[in-house]
């Protein structure tokens, strides 16, 4: 299933890993295991944050796709469950039936 991360990374984590020169290994591995459809960054209310569209096998995957932002950017996560325009179109066709 499909499902959009919202991911708000703390501002002085974050500032310490980019000193160390760590940042971009770090976030390199967690994106390589998410391998995402789409990824979008900015800043929201001064913080770095992202937006992060993965496919999610099921439930039980939900500790190892927020897990790493938690322990490596003591992140706050947000997970949607959302569909693409195809996708709506086969839901809204089953409430006709």
């Amino acid at each position: 299933m499909r499902a959009l991360l919202e991911i708000e990374i703390d501002t002085a984590t974050t500032n310490k890993l980019i000193s160390d020169g760590e940042v971009a290994a770090k976030f390199e591995r967690i994106m390589g295991n998410l391998k995402p459809e789409a990824a979008y960054f900015f800043a929201r209310n001064g913080r770095r944050c992202q937006v992060v569209v993965i496919d999610i096998a099921d439930e039980a995957s939900l500790p190892s796709v927020c897990e790493p932002f938690w322990l490596e950017f003591n992140a706050s996560v947000e997970v949607h469950i959302c569909m693409n325009t195809e996708e709506l179109h086969e839901g809204l066709g089953r409430l006709a039936r």
